[in-house]
């Protein structure tokens, strides 16, 4: 009898620890390579760059990704801070960094620097990110293109966008590091 109480019991008991034990946590889903809807279609994701090799560029913005430092993107463009700046580093095979008034990889905006947003989402050709020094909450006005794949960067700079039209044009920026004759961003816009 005490058996077949102990064999009844058991199942009881496991039921009743089982419906205990809190539920495992729901992971946090992976931002994917495409953007959500509602971020494609909202114009004020896209950043224009009109270069002086004639070309221009066009970048989906990420907010979704990266929601600070693609307002400071925003911020940044509205107040023509970007006009006449010069792309300053270009590693062919590699990315096309712009974005410092001093044209040195040194300079940034007078406004602080940002927090790192890193993200799943990979470095690839055309992925627009933030550059920064080695400290990861550095980033503040440079920002780089990319020529070609580099998982090396994947989760340890930030991911604000990516090209989505004139990636000719950015073929098409002068290389070196400096550039003898860098090319520059005529005009950057955010909108249509």
């Amino acid at each position: 009898m005490i058996k077949s109480l102990l064999g009844a019991l058991l199942p009881l008991a496991a039921f009743i620890l089982s419906a205990a034990a809190p539920p495992p946590p729901t992971p946090a889903p992976i931002p994917g390579l495409m953007p959500p809807p509602e971020v494609a279609a909202n114009p004020a994701n896209r950043w224009t760059l009109n270069l002086s090799n004639g070309g221009t560029v066009v970048v989906l913005l990420r907010p979704d990704l990266a929601p600070g430092n693609v307002a400071r993107i925003r911020d940044l463009t509205k107040g023509h801070f970007y006009d006449g700046l010069t792309f300053h580093r270009v590693v062919p095979g590699f990315m096309a960094q712009g974005g410092d008034p001093q044209g040195t990889g040194e300079g940034g905006s007078k406004l602080p620097d940002l927090k790192a947003e890193f993200s799943q989402v990979p470095f690839l050709r055309g992925t627009v990110g933030m550059a920064r020094a080695q400290p990861p909450d550095s980033a503040n006005s440079q920002f780089f293109i990319m020529f070609a794949p580099d998982h090396v960067l994947d989760g340890d700079y930030t991911v604000i966008g990516r090209v989505i039209s004139g990636m000719d044009a950015v073929d098409k920026i002068a290389p070196g590091e400096p550039p003898a004759e860098p090319t520059k961003i005529v005009s950057a816009t955010i909108g249509g």
